[in-house]
């Protein structure tokens, strides 16, 4: 059990590092376990975009849509899954920007560099991912995964996994 109080930047760069490795081995159910019950999953589409409800995004995912994405990548039907995708995260050490346990708010900053393959083709991304944590019932978890993209306001072609 962790208290707020506890927190050290080491948990917190700890549990971005723990995420991306979720993801490169597509286990998406644990990967979703990281995320408190309103949490959001976000990428925008513009640069600066101040929200995701007011403003058209790439994704904007709160804990039902990744649950029923997750349940579309393991389903033997999903034709754009023929054959699966696979990911790649690269990242920078990411960097601790707000350390407020009184208030219960963490945040961390983190550079990446993004690969998604599926059979021949490849998507390769780049941008800045923003991991916002509170303490959750004595664990450290994501409230908000924020994805900016380098080229944000580009049209990208469809991303099937989480970046």
């Amino acid at each position: 059990m962790l208290s707020r109080t506890e927190v050290t930047a080491e948990n917190l760069i700890a549990l971005v590092l723990h995420e991306a490795r979720l993801l490169d081995a597509r286990d998406h159910d644990a990967w979703n376990r990281l995320f408190t019950d309103d949490a959001i999953y976000w990428v925008p589409l513009q640069h600066d975009q101040s929200d995701g409800i007011d403003h058209t995004s790439h994704m904007y995912e709160d804990k039902l849509l990744r649950e029923l994405r997750i349940e579309r990548l393991k389903s033997p039907r999903a034709f754009s899954q023929q054959p699966p995708s696979r990911c790649h995260h690269l990242l920078q050490q990411p960097s601790v920007e707000r350390m407020d346990a009184p208030a219960n708010h963490f945040v961390t900053r983190t550079e990446f560099h993004y690969s998604e393959a599926r059979g021949d083709e490849m998507l390769m991304l780049v941008g800045t991912a923003f991991h916002h944590f509170r303490v959750d019932d004595g664990a450290l978890r994501f409230t908000l995964k924020r994805v900016n993209l380098l080229n944000c306001d580009a049209a990208l072609p469809s991303v099937q996994l989480f970046i």
